[in-house]
């Protein structure tokens, strides 16, 4: 274990000094009773940099400079105390004793590499590594830090240093902090825990610390961003000290000003007499300005800039400046309220205004100003610039609501028509429809030629109908490339439903996209603004469909309609299956004349064909169903012919990659996927078998559509719809990478728009749904390694890791990895199962024992249960055990199982009142497309470390059809490998983050130390 702390030196020039603790040097040092040179502070330069660079990546360590520092540490003995954030094995509390000097290995950052650092600190670390209250209080000063950047917060200075008998001065960019940001400063000051003062030699207040280091860290990002940039033009000779000044800003390291002192002192005086004038104004009111635009019938547009005193504690409280020069006396008195030399402060503050807005001059050659006229480059120019500057310098400013509206910018409406090149009847995405494409101004919508002619009049603010609005320049370019890239009129309905369901164009915004006739009503029920059509139950469909299970039917032949392709991404257990067998019956009960509904390929694993034929056989006898399976199949010419005649053609996706040449010689009439997420990955052989069959539209059935990557949505998507969401590389580009990476919400929302219309998902725990459905309960069960177990465990870690730190990067060190996992697994659930010998099981496990006592309180209670393990040669020695131990049959289903034994053991274990009460299973042979409802209770003796494959296997008996609530146990060895993994998954559970692929491959990437802190058996682990 391993906590890192940070302190921010304000002596040596602004510096975050990164150094840290580490557990196991603290045990050593007490095993050994070597505390003076091993203590917990002892984590080397090497150590500290191999734990930054998996938090914050190997680019960010290389800016860390090793340095020896002095801390004040609270000592008890011989030995400075840890921290409490490092979590020690049996840590016994020591008393400190006194404040101890103490040298500590650190590395060193300067300001902007500290930003960089503590803003990119993950917000879960991993296990090994703990961070210090320290190192989180600079975190939330880094966020301080970025505000103040953000908002643009701060302000040129001059720092003054004392330079022997006289003083220096150089150009400084400082954080000017308002009212709520200097709350937020005292509050964290307040927060500043002990040990970031533990640095000998400093003694400022934390007050002063936090916000040296905000002032070195917004110099330091602020000159980096105008680096190389000159605020003035370059002179000949020794430029003056206004232009050495602003130089100085713009440079990486500002130099001393050049000057006598005298000058030096004369412009210190005259730059801070200016930051005066930023601080709050304690006076009740204040000067603010509202700019007023010309009447809509105006010929030649005046804009009003208007002059009123406002009341700072009531901002809705304004007084003309004509009643200010009304006035007769020092106050005025305005709804019950006193203004105090409202006539001499409008005056001064006027003057002050006019230097940020030097248009104001003109107002000050009356006496008593009331307002300033402005043409409309004017309006523009103060709205643009002046407004901004005013407000940030604590003066009022009411502008045009419409100016802060976006819908006020130049976007674009399109309008779909059918281009009359083809019917509605299943058009498929790369059908042709005509559109339309008109310029949207504000809330008005022009022709081309309306907006060339505003285009040429090169005016930054236009009246449109009586509507003010901004025309950018850059807005205007972009537009007109956007309309001269769209001329040909016509585009595939792909593009077209892209556009309407929300795409963001990559230069341009499409803000409407309306439809006339099919086009319209289909763009309005993808969208979910009008009502698919319902249908009734098909009155060959032997059963009773549920109304969820009929929107489903009549959402999957509304898409058939447009021959657009869907995702039914029900739960497990919802009623696949009867949605899609009742499609095929509806389809051939309304199939217009002439027009009879041709042969759809199911593929599904080959576990489930068997499930499949029974559910039609029990719902659709009436269908004509072909199985396209085993040594005897037909191949050629003959399977064309034979499938043709048959509603339905079942096969698996592994025969699809076999017989692609006999598949795809057929054209079906749909291509229907089920447990889709078995091409997920689109590059792999099955995927690309997939999709070189041919058909007029395609079906996917799957409760998992994203198990872990944003990638397998794609390769579904990309089969039912090709190239609805680009390619693979552009859809990474655009989306995967943004939101898995970044979290980019508006992108995640756009890319949710795009893919809804063609999915849809109902989920078990949903009331609204299906109400009749009994709960589901899962509970982690804690399991300890016996000794034998734990003596194995560590044998395993202590050979593995030699050969590991030993073995080259690539397929070697990865296969080891993996070779580690599966043992250590092994020894979790039995010696005899790690060994293999054959060996007696009683007494040598925790997790077997545990298991047997639940399954004695499962017969007991009269109730069935399904037991998944991964391994099936271990299941094997499981069965044999429980069978002697609880004296009772135990029905086992693995991968050698035949088809025919796979069906018998299923349909016994439902249907057979008097049927074995537990069921084994291997969770690759019987973790998808069972129905075992008579079980209420779920073990997953080992676990495959993937949310959704075990939600897959529990769903097994927590699916339509189950009475009783489902109760599901997941075993976990306390203080093992197990614990870790399981906890590293509750940790990442959102698809941003998500860690896991399928298996553990993602372990492959750890690195040693990691790999050594996931591998460490932990004391708990073992039992009496």
């Amino acid at each position: 274990m391993i906590t890192l702390h940070a302190l921010w030196d304000s002596i040596d020039k602004g510096s975050l000094l990164l150094w840290g603790e580490e557990a196991a040097f603290f045990e050593a040092a007490v095993k050994s009773k070597k505390a003076l040179s091993l203590h917990p502070y002892a984590l080397t330069t090497a150590r500290l940099k191999e734990a930054l660079g998996e938090l914050c990546g190997s680019l960010l360590v290389e800016c860390g400079e090793p340095k020896i520092i002095k801390l004040r540490l609270p000592t008890g003995g011989k030995h400075p105390l840890p921290s409490p954030e490092l979590r020690l094995p049996n840590r016994v509390e020591e008393t400190p004793q006194k404040l101890g000097e103490w040298q500590v290995p650190a590395l060193t950052f300067t300001p902007s590499s500290a930003l960089d650092l503590l803003v990119g600190l993950p917000d879960n670390p991993p296990l090994w590594l703990g961070t210090g209250a320290s190192l989180i209080f600079w975190e939330e000063a880094a966020k301080l830090a970025l505000v103040i950047l953000a908002g643009q917060h701060f302000v040129p200075s001059l720092e003054e240093r004392q330079a022997g008998k006289g003083s220096s001065y150089r150009a400084i960019w400082e954080p000017h902090l308002e009212e709520e940001l200097e709350k937020q400063l005292q509050i964290l000051a307040k927060a500043m825990p002990p040990v970031c003062q533990a640095l000998t030699g400093a003694t400022c207040s934390p007050t002063l610390l936090l916000k040296d280091f905000l002032r070195r860290t917004v110099d330091t990002l602020v000159r980096q961003t105008l680096q190389d940039s000159r605020l003035l033009p370059a002179t000949r000779g020794k430029p003056s000290l206004y232009r050495q000044w602003l130089n100085g800003l713009a440079s990486p390291v500002s130099a001393n000003l050049d000057a006598s002192p005298s000058e030096l002192k004369q412009f210190a005086k005259t730059v801070t007499g200016w930051l005066e004038q930023l601080k709050p104004d304690p006076a009740a009111f204040r000067t603010c300005f509202r700019l007023d635009p010309p009447p809509e019938t105006s010929s030649n547009p005046i804009w009003s800039l208007n002059f009123h005193l406002q009341a700072n504690d009531d901002r809705s409280l304004l007084v003309p400046a004509e009643q200010v020069w009304k006035t007769r006396g020092s106050a005025l008195t305005f709804l019950k309220r006193r203004f105090e030399n409202p006539q001499e402060r409008l005056l001064a503050d006027l003057g002050k205004a006019s230097r940020l807005f030097p248009p104001l001059d003109r107002s000050m050659t009356t006496a008593r100003p009331v307002e300033l006229t402005l043409d409309t480059a004017g309006a523009y120019e103060f709205l643009r610039q002046g407004a901004p500057l005013l407000e940030q310098s604590g003066f009022g400013v009411f502008l045009p609501p419409w100016w802060q509206k976006a819908k006020a910018k130049v976007a674009v409406k399109m309008k779909l028509k059918d281009s009359g090149k083809t019917t509605s009847g299943l058009l498929g995405l790369d059908g042709i429809v005509a559109y339309d494409w008109q310029a949207a101004v504000g809330d008005q919508t022009l022709s081309l030629e309306e907006f060339a002619r505003l285009a040429q009049m090169k005016v930054p603010l236009v009246q449109v109908r009586g509507q003010w609005v901004e025309l950018r320049p850059e807005d205007i370019e972009a537009a007109i490339a956007f309309f001269e890239k769209q001329q040909r009129g016509e585009l595939s309905l792909g593009e077209a439903l892209r556009w309407g369901l929300g795409q963001e164009g990559d230069t341009f915004r499409v803000v409407e996209v309306a439809g006339e006739g099919w086009i319209g009503e289909l763009l309005q029920k993808l969208n979910g603004k009008a009502q698919i059509k319902a249908i009734k139950q098909p009155v060959s469909f032997k059963g009773q469909l549920r109304p969820y299970q009929l929107k489903g039917v009549a959402w999957l032949a509304f898409l058939r309609q447009y021959g657009l392709g869907g995702i039914l991404a029900d739960d497990m257990g919802l009623g696949k299956s009867a949605q899609l067998i009742s499609l095929l019956l509806y389809e051939r009960e309304h199939n217009k004349k002439g027009n009879t509904p041709g042969t759809t390929l199911l593929v599904c694993p080959m576990s489930i064909v068997g499930n499949w034929q029974r559910e039609l056989s029990r719902f659709a006898p009436s269908l004509k169903v072909m199985v396209h399976y085993g040594s005897e199949r037909l191949s050629g010419e003959d399977f064309k012919t034979e499938a043709l005649q048959h509603d339905l053609v079942i096969s698996t996706y592994s025969l699809v990659h076999r017989d692609t040449e006999t598949l795809t010689a057929v054209e079906w009439e749909r291509v229907a996927l089920d447990e889709a997420q078995n091409i997920k990955n689109s590059a792999s052989k099955q995927s690309l078998a997939i999709r070189k069959l041919t058909a007029r539209y395609r079906v996917a059935l799957t409760g998992t559509p994203v198990e872990n990557r944003l990638s397998e949505l794609w390769s579904i998507m990309d089969f039912l719809n090709p190239g609805y969401l680009g390619s693979a590389t552009e859809f990474r580009n655009r989306y995967s990478l943004s939101i898995e990476k970044f979290r980019d919400r508006d992108k995640a929302e756009t890319l949710k728009k795009l893919i809804q219309p063609f999915v849809l998902r109902r989920v078990k725990t949903d009331k609204s749904i299906i109400s009749d459905l009994p709960d589901k309960l899962e509970m982690k069960v804690f399991c300890n390694l016996t000794r034998e177990q734990a003596t194995l465990y560590e044998a395993v870690v202590k050979d593995m890791l030699e050969q590991i730190e030993q073995a080259e990067e690539g397929i070697q060190r990865k296969g080891l990895v993996l070779s580690t996992l599966m043992k250590l697994k092994q020894v979790c659930n039995h010696p005899a199962h790690f060994a293999q010998d054959g060996s007696p099981l009683p007494g040598r496990s925790g997790k077997l024992a545990r298991l047997e006592e639940m399954l004695e309180e499962v017969l007991a209670e009269g109730d069935r249960a399904l037991v998944f393990t991964q391994f099936s040669e271990f299941g094997g020695l499981l069965r044999g055990y429980l069978q002697e131990t609880l004296g009772c049959e135990i029905l086992f289903l693995h991968g050698g199982s035949t088809k025919k034994q796979r069906d018998e053991m299923v349909q016994r274990f439902q249907e057979d009142k008097h049927a074995p009460p537990i069921f084994l299973l291997s969770l690759k042979a019987g973790g998808v497309g069972l129905n075992l409802t008579a079980a209420n209770h779920v073990f997953h003796f080992d676990r495959w470390w993937n949310p959704a494959v075990e939600n897959q296997a529990t769903d097994r008996a927590f699916r339509i059809g189950q009475q009783k609530n489902v109760q599901v146990h997941k075993f976990v060895c306390a203080g093992t490998l197990e614990e870790r993994i399981d906890m590293m998954i509750e940790q990442k559970k959102e698809l941003a983050d998500s860690i896991v692929n399928s298996g553990e491959g993602w372990i492959t990437e750890f690195s040693t130390m990691q790999l050594r802190e996931l591998f460490a058996l932990s004391r708990e682990a073992i039992g009496e």
